[in-house]
């Protein structure tokens, strides 16, 4: 959890974080609250991965998705995935203002990590209002 500037709610937000990877049954790696700008809310990140920069670059990528979705004309955005060889990275929208990034084991059943996204971004959406 990050403590440089914390949000009113983020124990509440690093539970939710927390309980993905535990439900998951060892599927999802890593989770992490983040606002559109690339600022850390929360984050139940693996070691040596720093939070501020992760935001930072997944807040990028959503601007890059948003600009291409633009682009083909395929409505509002709502998640991004990015499938590598090592797992996949799902980026999910909690309103307006805030993003839910999720890293899987490339082994993971992705339906069920939807499943799970899905759950959480409701929760999210809730406590930050």
């Amino acid at each position: 959890m990050n403590d440089a500037a914390p949000h009113p709610e983020a124990k509440q937000i690093f539970t939710v974080l927390s309980d993905m990877i535990t439900n998951s049954e060892g599927a999802i790696l890593a989770t992490a609250a983040m606002t559109t700008d690339g600022l850390i809310i929360s984050s139940a990140l693996g070691k040596g991965i720093d939070s501020d920069i992760f935001a930072a670059m997944s807040a990028s990528l959503l601007v890059l998705a948003e600009r291409a979705s633009q682009e083909v004309d395929i409505g509002e955005l709502n998640q991004v995935m990015v499938m590598g060889s090592q797992g996949v990275m799902l980026l999910t929208h909690i309103g307006l203002n805030a993003v839910l990034a999720v890293s899987t084991t490339p082994s993971a059943n992705l339906g069920m990590v939807l499943q799970e996204t899905s759950t959480a971004v409701n929760a999210l959406h809730d406590l930050l209002g």
